[in-house]
């Protein structure tokens, strides 16, 4: 089992560290490549640019009221989050469906209902 990650491409655990701008400041990032594809992947089914996809998530995140102290582990989580809805079959995974057309509201809902299944009961 671990040969599929220790024998894996080292590529993709390699760091890059890659500037922006964002609200008329320069923004830097280091996140390790399959992070970086991943973000592509995303801002691409949308026709963002990385720069354009971490400059929407961060304020729509700050619009929401969200901390956003560790800039970095928040966008690792939100591949992580992708590619975990798309294993559950809660967004497709067919890149030529915009992620911005997808029920968030519904597929959230969904998400709560599992894991209101999935917690223990209190008796």
């Amino acid at each position: 089992m671990c040969q599929l990650f220790i024998d894996a491409d080292p590529a993709l655990w390699t760091s890059h560290t890659r500037s922006f701008r964002m609200d008329g400041m320069v923004t830097s990032v280091r996140l390790e490549e399959l992070f970086w594809r991943t973000l592509e992947t995303i801002g691409e089914r949308d026709g963002l640019s990385v720069p354009q996809l971490l400059h929407r998530l961060y304020n729509e995140s700050l619009d929401a009221g969200h901390d956003l102290g560790n800039f970095t582990s928040f966008l690792r989580v939100c591949c992580l989050r992708y590619i975990d809805l798309q294993m559950r079959g809660l967004i497709p995974a067919q890149t030529h469906v915009k992620l911005s057309m997808l029920p968030a509201t519904d597929i959230l809902s969904l998400e709560a209902n599992e894991r209101a299944k999935a917690a223990p009961k209190l008796i």
